[in-house]
């Protein structure tokens, strides 16, 4: 899972803020989130649990879903979640 485009969403918690991403490796890139690495949107929010993801075969098409993904209304991104993760589990630790 190092090197795999994909779109992921973060949560604060169960129905919390919601954060959308794209990134060449999940595992780094989550791990900055959670560690605060950068100021930003999910240090600022506590949005730290990743809670859905999508892998991708390149790049381009990850940041295409990502950028759509974005102008969903949050009932989308809710549904989307549960439909594979209705615990709203962290999946991160599923991934090391």
């Amino acid at each position: 899972m190092d090197k795999q485009p994909c779109v992921y969403i973060l949560a604060s918690k169960r129905n919390g803020t919601l954060y959308t991403g794209a990134t060449s490796n999940l595992i780094k890139r989550v791990w900055e989130h959670k560690s605060n690495v950068v100021q930003g949107f999910t240090s600022k929010y506590g949005v730290h649990r990743l809670v859905w993801y999508e892998l991708h075969e390149d790049m381009a098409s990850a940041i295409q879903r990502e950028k759509a993904i974005k102008h969903w209304k949050r009932a989308w991104k809710i549904r989307v979640i549960e439909e594979k993760n209705p615990q709203w589990r962290d999946l991160y630790p599923g991934l090391l």
